[in-house]
């Protein structure tokens, strides 16, 4: 095991790698094609009001690709559904469903670097999390390591034993990884802070024209002046400011013009930043994080809960080693539990320190429609990982389950600066 030196993995509570390697270095996404996504799904059937088709893109963002084929369709965002958010600086497929339309209307979608195929239909819209796995096909370039094959080598024997499950930086931004402070304004009712937090706080990676109009905003609080200064990309700052000057001092609303599932996530990035601070937690009061202690929660393939005691340790144990379930860490909503052990002591004191109840995930549910009860996720991340070295490039393949990231396996191969990562 080994600490990061990283401020930015710090401040996200990825404290830790499982593998002790000095790290093969190198840089992810030289291309967009050397980091290809596939999701894997059932598949759709023929009836119902949503087509089902196949995006594939190149260098998208998601959110946006969604605006633009809904643009192209003449539709709402709204009616377009899917079920994980992928990698923009990538090429990667996924499938979507679309509301209302026929094979015929996707013709109009003439977008360069992304393509709509048709195919299939369904009675329901396609929902986040619902997908089976997602396949990862990747190149690290230019490593340094002098040692690269069996350096290579250690980390996947590691990585099917178990890594931190941690959220990647994507979840948080990768410019500005912030989504989580927002979510915690919006948890405590702080609308404004919410706000001046999104428009406002100006991250190093940004264009010095985007930072001088943020600090400036942040300063002065002058909406229509932010207004006019902010560059035309940044869609959802301007939407929050287009209704603040409509609507002076109805910041409440003007976190409402954000898409919905946008409004969502920051709420969500907050539980996934105490699941990072209690993950890297348990892994200093224990290297073996992932082997079940008493006061553990375990959750089973096929979604069971149980708890680990005393008596049951040695069964939990077998359990574990044979793949039938995993130790987890409870991500806190409007749910009340029961502390059981020492995981749920140290998210119980992250809330508290952070002046959050489960009340606050309750309004917080109300203002945003989306459900916070909380759930269990896995504490180890375990994958497969294939590798093929071609001087010093590195090329990996694996699978994960929805919501596992990428990223989190590549850091524990690269043990690089998270900005070489994204």
């Amino acid at each position: 095991m080994r600490e990061t030196p990283y401020p930015l993995e710090q401040s996200l509570g990825m404290r830790w790698y499982a593998s002790n390697t000095p790290g093969i270095g190198g840089r992810l996404r030289t291309t967009a094609e050397d980091f290809v996504v596939e999701e894997t799904s059932s598949g759709p059937g023929d009836e119902g009001p949503y087509l089902i088709c196949r995006l594939t893109k190149k260098d998208w963002e998601l959110q946006r690709a969604v605006r633009e084929i809904a643009h192209a369709l003449s539709i709402s965002h709204r009616r377009i559904g899917w079920t994980g958010t992928k990698d923009k600086h990538a090429v990667t497929t996924q499938l979507i469903s679309i509301y209302g339309v026929s094979e015929d209307d996707l013709g109009r979608i003439r977008l360069k670097d992304l393509e709509v195929l048709p195919v299939g239909r369904s009675r329901e819209p396609l929902l986040l999390g619902a997908h089976d796995s997602n396949h990862f096909t990747i190149t690290i370039r230019d490593t340094t390591s002098p040692d690269l094959g069996s350096e290579v080598a250690e980390v996947a024997a590691a990585c099917g034993r178990g890594i931190p499950n941690y959220f990647g930086i994507q979840r948080f931004g990768v410019i500005r990884p912030i989504t989580h402070l927002v979510g915690e304004h919006i948890l405590k009712g702080d609308f404004d802070l919410a706000v001046d937090c999104y428009v406002g706080m100006a991250c190093p990676g940004e264009p010095p024209a985007v930072r001088e109009a943020r600090e400036a905003y942040a300063e002065e609080k002058d909406t229509l002046a932010a207004l006019r200064s902010l560059p035309v990309p940044l869609t959802y700052e301007r939407a929050m400011l287009h209704h603040l000057v409509s609507h002076p001092g109805d910041f409440r609303g003007a976190l409402l013009s954000l898409p919905p599932k946008l409004l969502s996530m920051f709420v969500s990035a907050f539980q996934s930043y105490l699941f990072n601070m209690a993950l890297s937690a348990r892994m200093e009061r224990d290297p073996d994080f992932s082997l079940p202690a008493p006061g553990d929660r375990l959750i089973f393939s096929n979604g069971r809960e149980d708890t680990v005691t005393v008596a049951n340790r040695d069964a939990a144990m077998m359990q574990v080693a044979r793949g039938r379930c995993k130790v987890a860490i409870m991500m806190p909503g409007s749910r009340a539990v029961r502390e059981t052990g020492e995981d749920d002591r140290a998210v119980a004191a992250l809330l508290s320190m952070h002046d959050i109840v489960p009340d606050s995930f309750s309004r917080a549910s109300s203002f945003v429609k989306a459900r916070y009860d909380g759930a269990l996720r896995p504490v180890p991340l375990t994958a497969e990982v294939m590798s093929t070295v071609t001087g010093p490039d590195v090329t990996l393949s694996f699978s994960l389950a929805p919501g596992q990231y990428a990223t989190t396996v590549c850091r524990e191969f690269m043990k690089a600066d998270p900005r070489a990562m994204v």
